[in-house]
């Protein structure tokens, strides 16, 4: 962290996360930063598209952790969803917090990976989680 980091509100260092991964991967639709109650909190979706994406990322996250704990698979590290035109993929991003990245179907999903895992451990690190 930065000296000029301290001075700036969780909200504007969550808005730079965003704007950190839409200079790293260009071709996304959208990324978001929810509550896991459902809420966006940072993104870069339209107004209209972000409350109908962060319920519905909060709701795969809790689906996702209830699979991975019934099924013995561990603590979730992703939930990917593929359809014939796109991704979305969800990651959780502390307690508090859940990271949504959706891209066109060529999106580089090794790249989403990589990005989305620096981004979740910044977004907690940022919350205090």
């Amino acid at each position: 962290m930065t000296i000029g980091d301290n001075q700036l509100s969780k909200s504007a260092q969550l808005d730079q996360v965003i704007a950190n991964m839409r200079r790293a991967i260009p071709e996304l639709h959208g990324m978001m930063i929810a509550s896991v109650d459902g809420l966006a909190i940072a993104h870069d979706f339209s107004e209209g598209d972000a409350d109908r994406v962060a319920a519905m990322a909060a709701t795969a996250l809790g689906l996702g952790t209830r699979i991975t704990e019934r099924t013995n698979l561990g603590q979730l590290a992703e939930s990917v969803i593929r359809g014939d035109r796109g991704y979305l993929v969800v990651y959780s991003a502390g307690d508090e917090a859940v990271l949504v990245l959706s891209g066109p179907i060529n999106s580089n999903l090794g790249l989403m990976r990589i990005e989305a895992r620096l981004a979740a451990v910044e977004i907690k690190r940022i919350l205090g989680d």
